[in-house]
C-alpha cells in the first residue's frame, strides 16, 4: 500500500511540475541549458516539506541526464549542471550544492555538502589577468555506491564505492573504494573491510 501511495504521489508531482518543465524546455531553445537549470533549481529548492521533495524529484527526473525516481533532495538543494547522474535511493541532505557529477545508488549526502565540477574550475596562473577572465575546466566527479558523505564536506575528486567522507573533509584527490577519509586535505584514516 505504501508503494502505491508513493507512486500516486510521484505521478501527481509530475503533473504539478509540468508547467515548469515546459517553460524550462522553451528556455533551452534560447539560452544555455545549465543557466536555465540553475535558475529553476533555485526556485524548486525552496519548496518545503515532503511535497517539495516529490516536486523536486519529478522536476529533476526530466531535466538532469539521469535522476532516479527514488532519490531524495532536501530543502535548499541546488543543481548547477544538467550532465548530472543521481542513482537509486540516493539521499541529498538540505542545503547541498551539486555540480557536474555522478552519484551512485544508496549514497547519502549530509547537509551542506558541496560537490564541485572538479578541482580546475578556475585557472589562476597568470597574475596579470583577473582570475574571472582566465577560464577553467569542468570535469565530472564520481561518487560511488553506498557512500556516506558527512555534513559540509567539499568534494572535488572521485570517491570510490563504500566510502565514508568525514564531516568537513575537503577531498582534492581520488578516494579508493572502501576508504574512510577525513581532514583538509582529506586523507585515508582507515579502510572498511
Amino acid at each position: 500500500m505504501k508503494n502505491l501511495i508513493k507512486a500516486i504521489a510521484s505521478c501527481a508531482a509530475i503533473l504539478l511540475v509540468s508547467p515548469l518543465l515546459l517553460a524550462c524546455r522553451l528556455l533551452y531553445l534560447i539560452t544555455d541549458k545549465d543557466s536555465v537549470l540553475g535558475a529553476f533549481s533555485q526556485f524548486t529548492s525552496l519548496l518545503p516539506g515532503k511535497t517539495g521533495s516529490y516536486l523536486r524529484a519529478a522536476f529533476y527526473r526530466f531535466t538532469l541526464n539521469d535522476f532516479d525516481a527514488s532519490a531524495f533532495t532536501g530543502f535548499g538543494v541546488l543543481f548547477s549542471q544538467q550532465s548530472t547522474h543521481v542513482g537509486a535511493n540516493v539521499y541529498i541532505g538540505p542545503q547541498c550544492n551539486i555540480g557536474k557529477c555522478s552519484i551512485g545508488k544508496d549514497t547519502l549526502l549530509g547537509s551542506a555538502v558541496h560537490i564541485m565540477s572538479g578541482k580546475n574550475q578556475h585557472n589562476f596562473t597568470d597574475v596579470n589577468t583577473p582570475i574571472r577572465e582566465q577560464g577553467g575546466t569542468f570535469t565530472q566527479v564520481s561518487i560511488g555506491s553506498n557512500c556516506w558523505i558527512g555534513n559540509c564536506a567539499l568534494i572535488m575528486a572521485n570517491v570510490g564505492d563504500n566510502c565514508i567522507v568525514a564531516a568537513g573533509a575537503v577531498v582534492i584527490e581520488d578516494v579508493p573504494s572502501n576508504s574512510i577519509v577525513a581532514g583538509n586535505p582529506a586523507k585515508v584514516i582507515k579502510t572498511r573491510s
